[in-house]
Parts: structure tokens; C-alpha cells; sequence
């Protein structure tokens, strides 16, 4: 929840002013009541339909963010052993976990299967069969569902989107009865489920909506035989960027998808990361420098891509607002960082606040694979993570030092 009150920007009721000044730069600060609150809006919308909401960990995985979640009751929708080993360790539920990804190792999966983890969402009978032999030598019985590629357009970024044919994620649906077929010879396999994802940051929501693919297959399934007791319809709820994005309501979302699926008898899991996060957090910076080239202007800050990649790797737009609204006339600058790439740009060509050295800003809608896809390139430690909750706040990760950079290291 960030506004403004006396021309100062808040988050709850803590001025980002005093947490940059308190806690440094560059910064990530999240809303305790923003995340409960985008969390508990799709746990309510489901009703008395059987469901799981697992939050998708990668999207950001803060102990104190998961564990925040892991208190709600929440489930959890891990790509790694290191994130099922961070979901533990902030008290997350083993069996509320569901194991997705195109590439487990045996060393994940035995990690995954002694943790008493849900289930595994899988991508290929490669998979299957390692898990399988897996289950066998700790004896143990695995429940599976297949990820399906519905051959769906997401209509979203392409290095987000994952549900078309050519994609390198799930099995096609026109393939997955055979293969649920294959899974009979497996003694230590359970089909639990039908799984599907088709992307990220999806402002339409008719794709997600297209389950009835998935309920007709999962029914198919059950009628031959098989204990599918739920379907996983994947995550991938939109955020709004800038003004112009009309961003899902989360409520209407998921009470379209109720009206899809109570009738089926199936429960229902759902994994979504950017929409509960993404909105709850923002990047503290200084503007360092102005600088004046021949066709343009440059606001040199504190932050760069190593701290905030999307803006250089989806060409991703975020608001920048200033944490002390003054009175000097916008300017259009090119927001940059200080690594020594021209592709370390945080905003290009942007109409925004006129702000100073020593200025603060604060770089909107960074809670959702911010932190988490940030690097030690150029040698530059890490940033520090705040958790803010009403009018209290606290640090929830130490800014890296330079000692951190070589930990681990030898000459």
C-alpha cells in the first residue's frame, strides 16, 4: 500500500523517506498488508470449493515474505531444492508444496520426496521414470500430475509465456492421455492431478479461462481409472505497471474459475506469485548524478540492473515516483544505473519528477522478480530488503557487503 499524504510517499504508514535514509540505498521495501491482503483475495474467492493456493516462490523468496504466507496457511509452488529448502525453512507446510519445473535432478527429487512434499508437477516420461525409481529405493509412493501444454496464446511477453507448442515447458495435450497410459507401468507413481501453466503477467485472463481442456482431459482420466483428484490450473495473474494497464480483479478472476469448475468434482491448485507480491513492493534509489548529452538527458542513480533486471530484459516498464513531491517542473530523462552496460537502464525516455542529487525515488511495482533475479555483476553487493507492517518496519535482509562478495572464494 503506497501513497502519498503531504506531498510524502508512504508505504502503510512508514515514510519511504525514513527508510531510505535509515536502512540505504538502493532498497526494497514490502507491504505486510498488501500481500495478506492480494493472498487471502484468492483463498476467499474459492469458497467451498476444495482448493490450494500455492504461492509460486520464485516470483519472491524472502523468508519473511514466505513466511509471512506460510502463516496464512498458504501452499507453496517451488522450481528448486533451494526453494523447497527456503519454504521450510519459514515454516511453510511440506504438504501444501507442489513441484514444478523442466528439470529436476535425482538430488532434488530425493530432497522433495524425504520433505513428504505434495506432489510433483512433471514435464516429460524421463521424469516419471526418475521419480518413480526415486519412490521405489526410499519406498515411498509420489504423487504426480502431468503438466499439459494446451497450445494456448498467452498473449504476453515471449520470454514469459510458456504454453505453446514450440515452448520447452509441459507435454501436449493431445499426448498426455498416452503418456498417463505409459505411467501405469510404474509402481511407485500416483496420478493425483492434470497440470497446466501458460504464462506470466497475463492481462487477459479468456486464456487462463480456457480449462475446460484440462477438466475434459482430467475427466477422461478419472473414467479410465486413474485417482485424479485435482487440477492445477498454474499462475500468471497480471500486474498494472503504469496507468494505462487494467489489471485483473483477483476476486472476479477466480469466481469465473469457480463457476468452470464446482460441478466437476476435481479440487483445484493455483499458483500465483507476481499478482500477490508485485504491487506490495518498491526499489528505493538516490539520484547520484544529472548528466546533459547533445540528444538527451541522464539520471544517474544508485540502482541499476543488477538490483532491477526487467526493465533490460523485458524492456519491463515501472513507475518512478519521487518519495517528496517538489515543486520543479517534470523533466524527460533516461534513468540509468551505474554498471558499465548500456543496457543498465531503469526507465528510457521517461516524463517523470524533476529530482536532484540526493533525491530519493522509488521505482513502483518491484516486489515480484526484483530482488530475486538480482546479481553481484560489477562486483556490486546486493541490496537490503525491509518489511514494513502499519507503523512499524524492520530489515529482513542485510545489505551484502564487500566481504560477502568473496566468501567462498580462494587466490
Amino acid at each position: 500500500m503506497f501513497t502519498y499524504t503531504d506531498s510524502t510517499l508512504y508505504c502503510e504508514s512508514v515514510a519511504l523517506a525514513d527508510i531510505a535514509r535509515k536502512a540505504g540505498t538502493p532498497c526494497y521495501v514490502y507491504s505486510t498488508h498488501s500481500i495478506l491482503e492480494a493472498w487471502r483475495s484468492y483463498d476467499a474467492a474459492f469458497a467451498d470449493l476444495p482448493h490450494n493456493v500455492c504461492y509460486a516462490v520464485k516470483a519472491n523468496s524472502s523468508l519473511a515474505v514466505l513466511a509471512l504466507l506460510a502463516r496464512e496457511g498458504s501452499g507453496f509452488d517451488i522450481v528448486s531444492g533451494g526453494e523447497l529448502y527456503r519454504v521450510l525453512q519459514a515454516g511453510g507446510d511440506p504438504g501444501k508444496i507442489v513441484f514444478s519445473g523442466v528439470g529436476k535432478t535425482a538430488e532434488e527429487v530425493e530432497y522433495a520426496l524425504t520433505s513428504g512434499i505434495h506432489s510433483f508437477n512433471c514435464e516429460s516420461e524421463a521424469e516419471l521414470a526418475l521419480i518413480d525409481s526415486m519412490a521405489a529405493r526410499l519406498g515411498k509412493k509420489a504423487q504426480f500430475s502431468l503438466r499439459v501444454n494446451p497450445d494456448v496464446d498467452a498473449r504476453t511477453h515471449p520470454y514469459i509465456a510458456t504454453g505453446l507448442r514450440d515452448h520447452k515447458f509441459g507435454i501436449d495435450i493431445e499426448l498426455a492421455a498416452k503418456v498417463y497410459e505409459h505411467s501405469r507401468g510404474f509402481g511407485n507413481l500416483v496420478a493425483e492431478g492434470v497440470s497446466c501453466h501458460i504464462g506470466s503477467q497475463l492481462l487477459d485472463t479468456a486464456p487462463i479461462l480456457e480449462a475446460e481442456k484440462v477438466l475434459a482431459l482430467a475427466a477422461q482420466l478419472r473414467d479410465h481409472g486413474f485417482p485424479i483428484r485435482h487440477v492445477d490450473l498454474g499462475g500468471g495473474l497480471g500486474v498494472a505497471y503504469q496507468t494505462a494497464d487494467r489489471a485483473p480483479v483477483i476476486g472476479e478472476f477466480i469466481r469465473a474459475m469457480y463457476r468452470r469448475i464446482k460441478n466437476s468434482g476435481f479440487a483445484v491448485m493455483i499458483e500465483p506469485g507476481r499478482s500477490i507480491v508485485g504491487p506490495a513492493g518498491t526499489l528505493l534509489t538516490r539520484v547520484l548524478y544529472r548528466k546533459q548529452s547533445p540528444k538527451k538527458e541522464f539520471m544517474v542513480v544508485d540502482a541499476a540492473m543488477n538490483d532491477l533486471i526487467r526493465p533490460s530484459l523485458y524492456q519491463a516498464h515501472h513507475d518512478i515516483l519521487p518519495l517528496r513531491k517538489g515543486s520543479l517542473p517534470p523533466v524527460t530523462v533516461d534513468v540509468v544505473g551505474p554498471i558499465c552496460e548500456t543496457g543498465d537502464f531503469l526507465a528510457r525516455n521517461r516524463h517523470l519528477a524533476n529530482a536532484l542529487p540526493g533525491d530519493y525515488l522509488a521505482i513502483m511495482t518491484a516486489g515480484a522478480y526484483g530482488f530475486v533475479q538480482s546479481s553481484n555483476y560489477n562486483s556490486r553487493p546486493r541490496a537490503a530488503e525491509v518489511l514494513v507492517d502499519g507503523t512499524n518496519w524492520r530489515i529482513i535482509r542485510e545489505r551484502e557487503t564487500v566481504a560477502d562478495l568473496v566468501r567462498g572464494e580462494s587466490v
